[in-house]
């Protein structure tokens, strides 16, 4: 009988039926709290885009990214599904909360049983408050919304403080995380509201977008910071009990354990952490690459004014500031406060919002020299923790791959350069606003870090040691060359391909989608840089010393090929060459690696800025012995790096584990990072118009010559929209644009034209090449270009001049152009020479012809002559006396119109152009006949745009004559 009883008794034992890891509440949260409100953007934007980003004040294009509000509240479906979300969202949301409660106050025992049921009630309210502003909607009952909205924020401050105060101290990740998360929360509530208010009460256009990206940005953190609770409930389970006993699968129940299969790995951990990290740090790393980038711009700005030496140039010598770190002190405080010290770097970005150019040049160099001194203190600190070294190298380098994708994705801008602002496509607001959150993860990463380096044996043993040996000239010399060497070719991703481009049929490649290519061989270039054996190694030298000698001395595919080797070839040797200055004298190695960095930059201006530099008859079109000497510099540098080598083999198993990690993240950013940029390039090909012309029918066509000053306007902004904007309103078939060529350190290795072109629907000749030393002439054409002659034309003394020499299938029949630019006023003889050049391509040619050049002479002077009479063209109305640089020609063409636009303050030239209409017999129209007529009697659709009458638009109207002219032929 007993023992019956006791086989009954424990058949009815509670038996766990099955056990849920309460880490999986944390996860199915963040999931479906994520999903509901990006679901919903995406939406939202596909569906009802420009009614989403409507205000009551303003729309599209002022108000271009919709609110949280308008988001998930104010359409079909994306209401519906937000809501759907939100409400799957819930039971993870009210779980959570009580399983905070019972961690706190039952398992960490953190709090009191009051402190915790007082958290408790907060995070329920706070939930509930939540399902009112997200089912009662703005729409619906806007004071009823405001409420839940308004009381769910107030009780976020006690929820967050009190997680965060009941997070346990051992539990350090979790608290980094939540400090972090917390801190940023309540940081962006004030600009939010600042931006409101300038929404609301001052109506400022463009302030509610703004405000929507701080309020989604609450949203990121807010979700986030419930999402850390995976941390603490990874050793903490739900269990399912049958209590009868009698469940059929109670024999199959497994035993509790105390470290449940499927927790989160330590391992797991740090990789999350690196993760972080390395996000934040690739994007100041960026902020690096644009400051130095933008520097150079913005002094080039300066002598194009002065046309000569300005006194500007000496903002490059900024980059001697990390000099100071030979002070030790100073060098490691900079270094154990590098957040700190990024922080202030951001002045540069947020120049942008000074008007002033001096200003702007000033703050952006400021900004600079903390941002190189901070990177050079780190690496200098790190030279004998070689791990840490090579995982801040191969962040640095993947802040340039990141550069060049971010500019692709803004047609080879950067919207954070203090060139941008909102009105051109700038962002720097967000920009400003990721750095800060970057270099505060940084700070708080780090104070985390010198807390367990002050307990650990370890650090205090590799601090002990010495500097190795190796020659710090010759590291130098390495390490700034490398620096030259990246910022003149790898800073954009056309860069190299404008540098050697060819004329038609032998183009070369397109800018998109062959900058992707270009971004993946740097990607590809740091993939294989810890091999240093192979990266250091003389055979390895070789191959990119021949792919430099393939790149200057070829053109087109041919040269890309090689460009894209010693990309490869460069972005592998950078952790080596930072190797090699890390450990040498601070002060003399980083002098000598910055004057060369310097020197080249200089060299590199005066190899075409020699007409208007000292000495600058010495280094005229010397771009091969520029490339020559950075090649040998390189090779000094490598040859000490190698000997380097060897010698870290222990130290880099000290640190084994830093290595394994910066490497296996350099391979998932840079597959990141390749992948966006092949997405960019799709959507831009898909994006892009096909060029049509405006008058196919009539077989007429608009054609304008007009000097731009390097897309830069005369306030120092971006000028290529508003360039954009004067093309299309003018409705130009063929343009050619002047002082076009900014693939150089100066101007930001920009190529603003790919805008122009795919927004508007052109065809582009970019002109001769980079590397043949002119100031650029290019050309967009709304017909094919059937194939195209870049010229040098003869330059004895000054400035090279260039001209493009193009044939186009103009309405089926083949027309000739030319664009070109010729020389100073200074030097008459090089323009008589080659105006004499550019009368023989015309006068050769057997089409019909369009002339679009900077001639510099006055009408009916020698030089006008020796074009118009020696090309056997027709100006377009000799009787406009007011002329000096640009002029119009044609032959073989009936001409409709001729018009001069103002410039709108883009620059400092006006636009001309000419109208005109193919007809049958073009040798009957060889010689012109100037018979005026009015506007009245010219076919409306033949006629300029009217737009342009009186006042114009956007500064731009009609001038001198203040009307366009018409003729008869």
């Amino acid at each position: 009988m007993n023992e019956k009883s006791a086989i009954k008794a424990d058949s009815s034992a509670p038996v766990t039926l099955t056990k849920i890891g309460a880490r999986y509440i944390s996860y199915s949260h963040t999931l479906f709290a994520y999903s509901a409100f990006f679901v919903a953007l995406g939406v939202a934007c596909y569906t009802h885009y420009y009614k989403i980003v409507q205000n009551e004040y303003f729309g599209y294009p002022d108000e271009w990214f919709p609110s949280v509000s308008a988001t998930t509240g104010d359409r079909y479906p994306a209401r519906a599904l937000f809501q759907i979300l939100i409400a799957l969202t819930s039971g993870p949301r009210f779980a959570l909360v009580f399983l905070w409660y019972f961690y706190s106050t039952r398992s960490d025992k953190t709090v009191s049983e009051t402190t915790g049921l007082s958290l408790l009630a907060v995070g329920i309210i706070r939930t509930v408050a939540c399902g009112g502003w997200v089912y009662i909607t703005s729409t619906d009952d806007h004071l009823t919304h405001d409420i839940a909205m308004v009381l769910y924020l107030l009780c976020t401050l006690p929820w967050q403080l009190g997680v965060l105060y009941s997070t346990s101290n051992e539990n350090k990740t979790a608290v980094q995380y939540r400090k972090f998360l917390t801190t940023a929360f309540f940081t962006t509530l004030p600009p939010m509201i600042y931006f409101f208010i300038q929404h609301k009460v001052q109506r400022v256009p463009g302030a509610y977008t703004t405000y929507a990206f701080f309020e989604w940005s609450l949203i990121l953190y807010d979700v986030a910071f419930d999402a850390v609770s995976a941390i603490e409930f990874q050793n903490f389970e739900i269990s399912i009990v049958d209590k009868t006993g009698i469940s059929p699968i109670a024999d199959k129940s497994v035993p509790y354990a105390s470290n449940p299969e499927g927790s989160i790995a330590p391992s797991t951990l740090r990789a999350l952490t690196s993760f972080t990290g390395f996000a934040t740090e690739i994007y100041l790393a960026f902020v690096f690459w644009t400051l130095l980038t933008a520097l150079t711009l913005l002094i080039w700005y300066f002598p194009l004014w002065y046309m000569g030496i300005s006194g500007f140039e000496a903002f490059l010598f900024i980059t001697l500031m990390p000099i100071i770190i030979g002070i030790a002190p100073l060098r490691r405080f900079v270094a154990n406060y590098r957040g700190f010290f990024h922080l202030l770097s951001l002045v540069g970005i947020a120049s942008y919002l000074k008007t002033d150019p001096v200003w702007r040049l000033s703050l952006t160099a400021i900004g600079l020299g903390i941002s190189l001194t901070t990177y050079t203190s780190s690496w200098m600190e790190s030279n004998r923790q070689t791990g840490d070294l090579e995982r801040s190298a191969l962040i640095w380098g993947l802040g340039l791959v990141l550069h060049n994708a971010v500019k692709m994705a803004w047609f080879t801008e950067n919207p954070i350069w203090p060139i941008m602002h909102k009105e051109n496509g700038g962002w720097n607001e967000i920009g400003i606003v990721l750095g800060v959150i970057s270099a505060i993860e940084v700070m708080m990463r780090d104070s985390s870090a010198r807390k367990q380096a002050e307990r650990s044996q370890d650090m205090n043993v590799l601090s002990s040691e010495g500097h190795q040996s190796g020659s710090g000239f010759m590291a130098a010399l390495g390490f700034g060359t490398l620096l030259f060497a990246l910022h003149s070719m790898y800073t954009d991703s056309s860069t190299i391909m404008r540098w050697t481009v060819d004329g038609y049929p032998n183009y070369g490649p397109e800018p998109v989608p062959w900058g992707v290519a270009t971004i993946a061989a740097l990607a590809f270039g740091l993939l294989i840089s810890p091999y240093r054996r192979l990266t250091t190694s003389l055979g390895w030298y070789l191959v990119g010393a021949a792919s430099c000698a393939v790149f200057y001395c070829s053109s087109a595919w041919t040269a890309y090929y090689g460009g894209l080797v010693l990309g490869v070839y460069l972005l592998s040797i950078t952790p080596a060459l930072i190797r090699g200055i890390s450990t040498q004298a601070p002060f003399k190695t980083l002098l000598t690696a910055f004057m060369t960095y310097n020197i080249l930059c200089l060299a590199h201006v005066w190899v075409v800025a020699y007409e208007f530099v000292p000495g600058g008859v010495y280094a005229r079109e010397r771009t091969d012995a520029i490339l020559a000497t950075m090649m040998v510099l390189i090779g000094l540098g490598v040859l000490n790096a190698n000997k380097q080598a060897m010698q870290d083999i222990r130290k880099k198993l000290a640190q084994f584990h830093v290595l394994k990690h910066a490497r296996s993240m350099t391979r998932l950013f840079v597959a990141l990072l390749v992948a966006a940029s092949a997405l960019v390039a799709m959507q831009r090909v898909a994006n892009a118009k096909t060029p049509t012309p405006y008058r196919p029918t009539e077989k007429a066509f608009t054609a304008a010559i007009w000097t731009i000053h390097f897309a830069l306007d005369n306030d120092m902004w971006a000028s290529e929209n508003r360039m954009r904007d004067a093309i299309r309103d003018l409705e130009l078939d063929v343009i050619g644009l002047l002082e076009s060529d900014t693939m150089r350190i100066i101007m930001g290795n920009r190529d603003w034209a790919q805008s122009i072109a795919e927004e508007l629907g052109y065809y582009v000749d970019f002109g001769p090449a980079s590397m043949k030393h002119t100031w650029g002439c290019l050309m967009l054409s709304k017909f094919p270009i059937i194939k195209s002659e870049h010229h040098l034309l003869p330059s004895p003394v000054g400035e090279l001049a260039c001209a493009i020499h193009a044939t186009l299938d103009v309405h089926g029949q083949p027309v000739d152009f030319i664009v070109s630019h010729n020389g100073q006023d200074e030097n008459y003889n090089d323009r008589i020479q080659q105006t004499t050049e550019l009368a023989r391509i015309m006068r050769t040619s057997p089409n019909p012809f369009v002339f679009l050049g900077y001639v510099v002479t006055k009408p009916q002077q020698e030089i006008y002559h020796l074009l118009f009479d020696g090309g056997d063209i027709n100006d377009v109305d000799p009787s406009d006396w007011d002329r000096w640089c640009e002029y119009v020609g044609f032959r073989g063409l009936r001409r409709i119109g001729y018009a001069r636009v103002s410039h709108g303050g883009i620059t400092d030239t006006e636009i001309q152009t000419g109208k005109f209409q193919l007809v049958q017999n073009p040798k009957d129209y060889w010689k012109a006949s100037y018979d005026r007529i009015a506007e009245s009697e010219v076919a409306p659709t033949l006629r300029y745009p009217s737009m342009f009458y009186g006042q114009g638009v956007r500064g731009h109207r009609y001038h001198v004559f203040n009307e366009p002219r018409y003729f008869a032929n």
